[in-house]
């Protein structure tokens, strides 16, 4: 199977597919961290139409999470929310036969629709918290693999869900770079490549 990562440079998933005997590309506009020959530097629009059979794509969140709503209203006004809304759609719209889209909550469940699921790390063998919507086409939910008791947040939280005395844990992950926190995590990848790649 052919497969395409899009705004993935770190190839955690990419790398998934492949050790299971895919052809699998990562693709971003950022360098990869792993096998250059397996990565397409490059803006993903200008690849979806180069026969992929499965296109898994990570569009960036920073106009579209829940967590930086307090910026949406000028984010709307300059047009920066509009230009990421029309990348998320082009990328699920794409002539790919089968398609997963993921991102935070965030304005997508309103304008577009609610994702097929959210998923959390910790349903992966990861001990964090980091509520992730995938929007699929003609794929199946991913179904839990290792579900582990979650240690902290990945990053720290926003919203009324944290001020909640029930929902915080023993500790926080605190603060992380942009890249870290848009890497995958390896269970997730593991699951992805073993139930969507058969």
């Amino acid at each position: 199977m052919r497969v395409i990562v899009g705004c993935e440079f770190s190839q955690v998933v990419c790398k998934a597919f492949m050790e299971r005997g895919h052809e699998a590309y990562s693709c971003d506009i950022l360098p990869t961290e792993g096998n250059p020959e397996w990565h397409i530097q490059d803006d993903i629009l200008n690849h979806l139409d180069d026969g992929w059979d499965l296109g898994i794509f990570h569009p960036p969140c920073t106009h579209l999470a829940v967590a930086g709503a307090s910026y949406w209203k000028k984010k709307q006004q300059d047009g920066t929310q509009e230009e990421a809304m029309l990348f998320f759609m082009s990328l699920y719209n794409a002539n790919i036969p089968k398609i997963a889209v993921e991102n935070p909550v965030g304005i997508m469940s309103t304008i577009f629709r609610k994702p097929n699921q959210y998923i959390e790390p910790f349903q992966f063998g990861e001990p964090f918290k980091k509520k992730t919507g995938l929007w699929l086409r003609n794929l199946p939910s991913l179904k839990p693999t290792n579900i582990i008791e979650p240690r902290c947040y990945w990053a720290q939280p926003h919203g009324s869900a944290y001020k909640k005395k029930s929902m915080r844990l023993s500790s926080i992950g605190g603060h992380r770079s942009s890249k870290e926190r848009s890497r995958t995590f390896q269970g997730i990848a593991n699951a992805m490549a073993e139930q969507w790649g058969n």
